[in-house]
């Protein structure tokens, strides 16, 4: 019988393209690797990797080899799913997260897998979803929930939550009555996020438009961030209301009437479709759960946010 864990180590190695990267991605050293390899090809009979270049390849042996090997993992990863209590469970999740995500409900998500998994090891990566893009891409991400969808063969995309954006603003900023045009907006800087995210492309299309004040563009990688330039009345920022309803509740912010409607965030669920992590489905269907949870639970976003903008329009109506 074929020891798994040296399937395993010969998976990562084609994968990633070498020893030590293998090394590190199953947390171990080069030597131990190199040692199950050589019991593998032992046990085989033939030679499986190309050593002689910068980049360990595949010998056509080791071609074949690779999709049953994945085929057996994923299998293992099944079976583990399906049968080991949940309380012996052990092992590691790598899991990416757009900070929209850290605002609303992934203490929720960390909660409940803590209380239903408690042997298992959590890491997070709150990042753009372009690094985190790149991290499931790498191997560096067992699943992230990010704004997708990742528009690769082998990741697996799957809707998780849309989040409407809104702008907003410090009642101290001196803003017009009534709802506002693009013209009005770009009288104060714009702060959002990142430039080459998906929502900050967006918006700065929308004032390319012909006629419009050239646009003063904060971009900033950290909600938080954001969130406190905008309650010092630095600008006008367009985020999502769900991660500022402390901020409304208060009077600390408030939401800006506009003529003109910003995208909403899509989030997505995106892992690699050959993970042979039996956590990663787990914590998917968690996610969903969480989710869904909230649609049934309150009003939804959108409908919550049209009610806030609506009472907003009267309020401005009432001052004018």
């Amino acid at each position: 019988m074929l020891d798994l864990k040296n399937l395993e180590a010969f998976v990562w190695i084609a994968r990633l393209g070498g020893f030590r990267a293998a090394a590190g991605r199953l947390n171990t050293t080069q030597p131990a690797i190199s040692a199950r390899i050589a019991q593998l090809e032992k046990e085989l009979g033939v030679q499986l990797f190309n050593r002689g270049t910068r980049r360990v390849t595949l010998t056509l042996k080791g071609m074949e080899l690779l999709d049953h090997a994945e085929r057996m993992l994923t299998l293992q990863a099944e079976l583990v799913h399906a049968v080991a209590e949940s309380t012996t469970l052990r092992g590691l999740i790598r899991l990416g997260v757009a900070e929209t995500i850290v605002h609303t409900w992934l203490s929720r998500l960390i909660e409940r897998l803590h209380n239903r998994f408690p042997l298992v090891s959590l890491e997070i990566e709150v990042d753009t979803s372009i690094h985190l893009r790149n991290g499931l891409l790498a191997h560096d991400l067992d699943i992230a929930f990010m704004l997708g969808p990742v528009a690769e063969p082998d990741m697996r995309n799957e809707a998780l939550s849309s989040y409407p954006m809104a702008w907003v603003a410090s009642p101290s900023l001196d803003l017009p009555s009534g709802r506002l045009g693009l013209a009005d907006l770009a009288r104060y800087p714009v702060i959002t996020f990142s430039r080459q995210t998906k929502p900050s492309v967006a918006i700065q299309q929308m004032f390319k438009r012909p006629g419009l004040p050239p646009l003063r563009f904060y971009g900033n990688s950290s909600l938080a961030s954001i969130v406190r330039m905008t309650l010092d009345g630095i600008g006008i920022s367009a985020i999502p209301p769900a991660v500022i309803e402390r901020e409304l509740a208060e009077g600390l912010l408030r939401l800006i009437p506009a003529e003109d409607p910003l995208p909403d965030l899509d989030f997505t669920i995106c892992h690699p479709v050959d993970s042979d992590n039996p956590l990663v489905p787990i914590v998917a269907d968690m996610a969903l759960e969480i989710v869904r949870g909230q649609r049934h639970g309150a009003p939804t976003d959108k409908r919550r946010l049209s009610q806030t903008i609506q009472n907003e329009n009267l309020t401005d109506r009432t001052d004018a």
